[in-house]
């Protein structure tokens, strides 16, 4: 595997402690509507709220390290969730600066400040690759039979145990120089201030069609560089009294999301719509319309982005750059609201109540006027450079509008869909169960022998594949998927929805029928 599909790899399975975020923003965001003075002394229930999402966020290290080791683990076994979970406490206890002066034999107080920061994702997200890798290549040995007990899965956390005494041994010379490093990049980011913000807003952005976002949100979002923007954010009140906020500047990573993501780009969207040839308006408002609505709501923007993500790249520069822009306003004016799962609507109206949420109301204002810039500049630039956006393509490829001839896997001229032929299966896929669904894309995918992994995160199967030549975009489009990524020869992206981890589940039922029907 090279290290885009590598990274892919860890990409999605970092969206398994991610996803524990919106139950930690549900609960703290009610618990300071209910008490947001108080965060919790003047109300009981909004205590048990409040302290129960920060339980989830407080110990977001330890979850990393869970999720990413059962995430990138080959059959998603408990084992190496185990794994990932006992390579962190070795690890982290070892670097505590207690240990680190009693091994190195110096004062407590010399002992470099690094090692104070030792309980962090980036080491969370370390442990986990690191057991999974180990639970991947050693939970099948067989030992002989006297050590028959510690074989297969038991025997792998026991040699995590001895890898993470190792990798301590080296982390001890060379973590301050690592978290120093991290610290500088981030520090040189946020000392830019709203400018900062703009340019980490852009890159966002930038980094989604290949799914690589996630390693840099960590940064901005999390402790890995000291600016912990979102858990500072949820943390309220008592972030502001422990002096771990700043009221105007924390939530300034998150804040000009929401008018992109509930405003700016339903504005595309209509301009999409508008712009789409009259017969085909019908489809292409259906797509629009449940598209925006999720953005608008949720926050979950990649149905909408991919559909003009690769066929008008022109489109996707000037979305990624406004983002930039979004982020540099609201920050520079301190209009600030944030979230735990993306800047829709839920989000916003959870954090209203946050006390760190300053002037969010003109985040509104501020989206309406990305509303209207978002369709002005779609429709201008579809218009003038008469790009083959939704609705707009050319009859031979109305049935794979999502792809380009490098990122996005058009059919072979023998099984390319016609236009009528997708219209024709398109309400067949409708009534398909989930099952069904699920044997379908194996079929997209050039079947059971082309497939090497399969994997999903929020709206994406995230796939690793024999020959990526073999997997067929207008039928994978045909039976609902907005979009084919072939990021290389062994690596492709189906993106699907919201269905993602369903679909990704049911593929590997009807996979584990095929063997096991093979075996009988």
């Amino acid at each position: 595997m090279n290290i885009l599909g590598y990274l892919q790899k860890i990409g999605r399975a970092l969206m398994v402690p991610v996803a524990t975020l919106p139950a930690a923003a549900i609960m703290m965001g009610v618990g300071y509507w209910m008490d947001p003075n108080g965060w919790g002394s003047g109300n009981v229930v909004a205590a048990f709220l409040i302290k129960a999402g920060g339980a989830i966020i407080e110990n977001m290290s330890i979850l990393f390290a869970v999720g990413v080791a059962y995430g990138m683990s080959k059959d998603k076994d408990g084992a190496a969730a185990l794994t990932g979970l006992v390579g962190f406490f070795v690890l982290t206890t070892l670097l505590s600066p207690a240990a680190v002066s009693q091994i190195q034999g110096i004062a407590l107080e010399k002992v470099p400040s690094a090692f104070g920061k030792i309980n962090n994702q980036f080491v969370g997200i370390l442990t986990g690759v690191i057991a999974a890798e180990l639970y991947n290549r050693y939970s099948h040995v067989e030992l002989n039979k006297a050590l028959a007990f510690f074989s297969g899965r038991r025997l792998v956390p026991i040699l995590m145990s001895f890898a993470m005494i190792a990798l301590s041994v080296v982390l001890m010379a060379v973590w301050p120089w690592i978290y120093n490093g991290l610290v500088q990049f981030g520090l040189s980011i946020k000392d830019m201030g709203p400018v900062g913000a703009g340019i980490y807003g852009f890159f966002n952005r930038l980094l989604i069609p290949v799914g690589l976002h996630h390693a840099l949100n960590s940064v901005f979002w999390f402790d890995v560089a000291g600016i912990n923007d979102i858990p500072n954010f949820l943390g309220g009140a008592k972030s502001l009294a422990e002096g771990k906020a700043v009221l105007g500047v924390t939530g300034m990573y998150q804040a000009g999301f929401f008018p992109i993501m509930m405003f700016g780009l339903p504005g595309a969207a209509l301009a999409i719509y508008q712009m789409a040839r009259p017969e085909n308006k019908v489809r292409v408002a259906s797509i629009m319309v449940a598209a925006s609505l999720a953005s608008f709501f949720t926050g979950i923007t990649e149905p909408l982005e991919f559909a003009f993500m690769f066929v008008a790249p022109v489109l996707y520069g000037l979305h990624a750059l406004l983002t930039g822009i979004s982020v540099y306003i609201a920050a520079s004016m301190h209009w600030i609201a944030g979230f735990g799962f993306s800047a829709g609507l839920v989000d916003l109206v959870l954090s209203s109540k946050n006390p760190l949420a300053t002037q969010w109301p003109m985040l509104l204002v501020q989206g309406l006027v990305f509303f209207g810039i978002y369709y002005l500049v779609f429709r201008f630039a579809i218009s003038t450079f008469n790009l083959k956006t939704p609705g707009r393509e050319d009859a031979e490829i109305l049935a794979t509008s999502l792809a380009t001839s490098k990122d996005i896997a058009p059919a072979s001229p023998a099984t390319a869909l016609t236009a009528a032929a997708v219209a024709q299966t398109a309400p067949v896929t409708k009534n398909r169960t989930m099952a069904e669904l699920g044997q379908a894309y194996v079929d997209v995918v050039g079947g059971p022998e082309n497939l090497v992994n399969i994997d999903a995160c929020i709206t994406r199967l995230r796939l690793t594949v024999v020959d990526s030549e073999r997997v067929n975009a207008a039928s994978a489009k045909a039976i609902g998927a907005s979009g084919v990524i072939k990021l290389d020869k062994q690596n492709v992206q189906i993106i699907t929805g919201t269905q993602a981890e369903l679909i990704a589940g049911e593929m590997r039922k009807h996979l584990e029928g095929l063997a096991s029907g093979n075996r009988t």
